[in-house]
């Protein structure tokens, strides 16, 4: 069995996880589709990000802009 899932959405991610938990006598697989550094302005999609950690500037604006992605 093949579950598909934004990886970006709890609510999804969740129900992919059920599903897989509750799937018996078959292997399961979940593809989870992500954007990378979603909901932070200069991250989402920049592919240079990728293993590279932000200084204390970038860091404050992310968590700014996550704060307010989650409201």
């Amino acid at each position: 069995m093949v579950e598909v899932a934004d990886g970006n959405d709890f609510d999804q991610l969740r129900a992919a996880f059920k599903e897989a938990r509750e799937t018996k006598g078959m292997p399961t697989a979940i593809i989870m589709k992500t954007v990378k550094g979603k909901g932070i302005s200069f991250m989402e999609n920049q592919v240079g990000w990728h293993g590279k950690a932000p200084n204390d500037e970038e860091y404050a604006i992310a968590m700014e802009e996550l704060g307010k992605a989650g409201e």
